[in-house]
């Protein structure tokens, strides 16, 4: 079955050796992502601000890849503080509150101390 490797353009994927999204069949995976503004490299300091940015930058990659953030059947959110975690619930509500995709949060560190959240889909491909 063939793969189509989608890249963001973060530095982050050549020097740690993965790529933003893969698509194998109708499945399309995103790795955890996390609300850097990839043609700056910038972050901003606010938790819900960093949700936004990574949802913009998740919905990029499944554009790419023909499917969108309507298409997510699964998510998994990764935060270094769960207690923070009802801080980006408005961004997420807004997102997914229709889609409803299987969701799982897990506390646990990040690479950078800046981020303060990281998420990871997979959707279908649109036929």
């Amino acid at each position: 079955m063939k793969r189509q490797l989608i890249s963001s353009g973060s530095t982050f994927e050549k020097e740690i050796g993965y790529s933003r999204a893969v698509v194998v069949g109708e499945w399309v995976f995103v790795s955890g992502t996390t609300g850097f503004d990839y043609a700056t490299m910038t972050i901003a300091d606010d938790l819900a601000a960093q949700t936004e940015q990574t949802l913009r930058n998740i919905a990029a990659a499944l554009g790419e890849a023909g499917s969108s953030l309507v298409d997510v059947v699964r998510v998994h959110y990764i935060l270094p503080n769960a207690d923070d975690f009802p801080q980006c619930w408005p961004v997420l509500r807004r997102v997914f509150g229709e889609v409803r995709p299987a969701a799982t949060m897990i506390e646990a560190g990040l690479s950078d101390p800046r981020m303060k959240i990281e998420i990871e889909v997979t959707a279908i491909k649109r036929s």
